[in-house]
């Protein structure tokens, strides 16, 4: 039995090569590539790939999209990210979205296969520098951080929100301006799920986020 796999990259060159290659193994097909997410629900629908291959950045619906939408309509498949990224904040709002895998384009295409195959088999493959920046994050920041996909910044002014700050105070101490700090403020309620500043604060404290 055949394991259906569709590709999204931009890059037309490599997304060529990568269908010429997988073909070539026994055992897959590609059925479907494509140069953006921007059709990825009908294509799900459509295709029912067992694993997508997504690169990250992509003009119009990127990867991240991307993956939110397949995850959303088929949360079984199998979505191995591709990328020349290894930016922290994509790096774990793809893990936090649901991918199965994270893999660096300038690992060989053998690598690639294994992480198929890994998948495949209930694995979660990583590139080792992406492993390494799992880790770090792990030692270095909390749980609830992660949980809620708050970025580094996010998590600075939250914790001097806990401490009392106002927002002109916290604009000074993060050498910001005061309509950042509205915005940032903004991303963290809509994260944490609350509607003020309060509930805000004693989720931060209750699920240790900071």
């Amino acid at each position: 039995m055949l394991t259906d796999i569709v590709i999204f990259e931009d890059n037309q060159r490599l997304r060529q090569s990568l269908k010429i290659l997988l073909e070539g193994v026994e055992g897959y097909k590609v059925s479907g590539d494509y140069g953006n997410c921007d059709h990825a629900a009908s294509v799900i629908d459509k295709l029912h790939p067992e694993v997508v291959i997504m690169d990250i950045d992509m003009p119009g619906v990127d990867g991240i999209e991307g993956l939110r939408i397949i995850k959303e309509r088929a949360p079984q498949t199998f979505i191995i990210m591709h990328t020349v990224l290894e930016d922290e904040e994509r790096l774990f709002k793809c893990l936090c979205s649901g991918a199965n895998g994270y893999i660096l384009k300038n690992t060989s295409f053998v690598n690639l296969l294994d992480a198929i195959d890994n998948v495949l088999h209930g694995g979660a493959p990583l590139s080792p520098p992406i492993a390494k920046k799992v880790l770090q994050s792990f030692q270095t920041n909390s749980p609830g951080r992660l949980l809620y996909n708050l970025s580094e910044r996010e998590t600075e002014v939250l914790k001097y929100l806990v401490k009392g700050y106002s927002y002109k105070m916290i604009a000074a101490t993060c050498f910001i301006s005061l309509d950042t700090v509205r915005g940032h403020i903004r991303n963290i309620y809509t994260k944490l799920h609350v509607n003020c500043g309060r509930e805000a604060v004693a989720k931060a404290l209750k699920d240790k986020i900071i």
